[in-house]
């Protein structure tokens, strides 16, 4: 039987109704003056980049309920199969957007504002010629530094080890500014995964290595 996906107005952020810079208060459920720390709204700001089915959002916004997890992802299937899960689940802490992310960044997130990137298992694109569709690359980097706060960190994992000797090459460039932490699992990870998304449950499977690097900024 068919799944029947069911769209989520409190989940989805639409490209269309975003104009400026997003206030992460207001966002996640809060308006008016900026409430004190504690209160729901005004938590660690999270951003996964390229979300896929949500498994990731899910468990960590369960384990972290007083951190807001916004989740990017450009597939369509995946948007609307996340946005259907996230909303079944009644998560008041997680949104998730169908866009590039690239863009989204550069005009839609706010200086110093993001504690946490996570990227996991990002597209390697691995013919040469679709290499400039990458994710990272030195533009992107400098968005990742520009939007993070001071010690805010970024995780990545990926089982392409060319595509990650370019990313700990890109890093290596902006030690300056990031500074290498220790990868600790997330919280859906199972005993011999990093994060425990389907991509990497897939992978492992296949006997495929998967490779990890986190940094915070200095």
């Amino acid at each position: 039987m068919t799944r029947i996906l069911k769209d989520y107005p409190s989940v989805a952020l639409k490209p269309e109704d975003l104009d400026g810079k997003i206030d992460f208060v207001r966002l996640f459920g809060r308006s008016g003056p900026v409430p004190p720390h504690n209160q729901p709204g005004a938590g660690p700001v999270h951003i996964e980049i390229g979300s896929g089915k949500a498994t990731f959002l899910l468990n960590q916004a369960m384990a972290q309920p007083d951190a807001n997890f916004l989740g990017i992802e450009w597939a369509n299937k995946y948007y609307r199969y996340a946005v259907d899960r996230i909303g079944r689940w009644g998560l008041t802490n997680v949104r998730i957007i169908r866009t590039d992310a690239a863009h989204f960044l550069a005009n839609f997130i706010p200086d110093n504002s993001v504690n946490c990137f996570h990227i996991y298992f990002p597209d390697p694109w691995p013919k040469r010629r679709h290499h400039k569709r990458r994710f990272f690359r030195p533009a992107n980097l400098e968005l990742l530094l520009r939007t993070l706060k001071t010690a805010g960190t970024v995780k990545v994992a990926t089982d392409c080890a060319e595509y990650f000797e370019l990313i700990t090459e890109l890093i290596e460039a902006r030690k300056d500014r990031l500074e290498l932490i220790e990868f600790l699992p997330t919280a859906g990870a199972k005993l011999g995964e990093w994060v425990g998304t389907n991509f990497e449950r897939k992978y492992l499977k296949e006997k495929r290595p998967i490779y990890t690097i986190a940094v915070s900024k200095r």
